[in-house]
């Protein structure tokens, strides 16, 4: 397998065309600095425009300047936001179905995240409700769809501005040539909970566990020592030959569909040892095969 042996299957990455990105998500969960990131990449980046103008916008793109850059940031602040939504998908489906590079970025975080940000700066939740909590919860639902359809989501409940700023210019910030599938492989532990923003969730706990190993404990995945370990054992063998094979089978599928961005996350107990050196085992692999590949460790550093 090789990510090149597809390129005539899917959709072009350097066509000349106006490219679009409609900047979305929770409120709170860093639309702002997202947009920032953008723009710095030399996106014209337009704030909270109502759905309604996407299709001026868009015209007034496509008859400009060959390569035009355009972001687009789109959220509640402008009320009536439900059918806002419906609004904004429709114009999206109609903007791809002439034929546009359209990207849809989704901005995530956890509601215990979001209420602690709320709190932190005093400000008034776009979404009405008697608490902010609820106001999330609304918020969130009536975000559903539009999260489904997405082509890329972005969990910042444990990102820093440097590290979502990283994530958003390791997105966007291609060169030419580069293939139309752009992988994050994450690193994570299941005691702090799943990772929002995964598209595939691969589960290393069955592993022998270089915690008990006393002289491995403090060290990391990322350490010759417990990386040499946790790819010694017979399973892992077995287990990383059946991740291929189906990663083999799903991403020439996911390249067909127009799918530029995917998310693997390998999960061990912690997130310290096991799932970390795997993780950086399977980026290998597949930049081996030709893929742009974007490695995290969302729990690493954690005790």
């Amino acid at each position: 397998m090789n990510a090149g042996d597809w390129m005539d299957e899917r959709p072009g990455t350097s066509t000349g065309r106006s490219e679009f990105v409609v900047i979305t998500g929770m409120s709170g969960a860093g639309r702002s600095e997202a947009a920032k990131v953008l723009e710095d990449l030399g996106y014209f980046v337009i704030d909270n425009l109502p759905p309604s103008l996407i299709g001026r916008v868009v015209d007034l793109a496509t008859g400009g300047p060959p390569g035009t850059r355009v972001a687009l940031v789109v959220d509640a602040r402008g009320g009536g936001f439900t059918e806002a939504i419906g609004e904004l998908c429709r114009e999206l489906d109609i903007l791809r179905g002439k034929g546009g590079e359209v990207r849809v970025l989704f901005l995530e975080a956890s509601d215990e995240v979001l209420v602690r940000r709320y709190e932190a700066t005093r400000r008034r939740h776009p979404v009405a409700a008697e608490r902010v909590v609820d106001s999330i919860a609304r918020e969130r639902r009536m975000l559903l769809e539009l999260r489904a359809t997405a082509d890329l989501v972005i969990d910042t409940s444990d990102l820093n501005v440097h590290e979502l700023r990283g994530k958003v210019q390791a997105a966007f910030g291609r060169e030419e040539g580069d293939t139309g599938l752009l992988l994050t492989v994450s690193s994570f532990g299941f005691k702090y909970g799943l990772p929002l923003d995964a598209d595939m969730v691969l589960d290393v706990r069955f592993l022998p566990n270089p915690h008990w190993v006393p002289e491995l404990r403090p060290q990391t995945g990322l350490d010759a020592p417990v990386r040499d370990y946790v790819l010694s054992q017979k399973d892992t063998t077995a287990y990383m030959e059946r991740v291929r094979d189906l990663l083999e089978t799903a991403l020439p599928g996911f390249i067909k569909e127009g799918k530029q961005y995917l998310t693997v996350a390998i999960g061990c107990t912690g997130g310290k040892h096991r799932s970390v050196a795997l993780s950086e085992e399977l980026a290998a692999w597949l930049r081996a095969e030709g893929f742009s590949v974007h490695v995290t460790h969302r729990d690493v550093e954690r005790e």
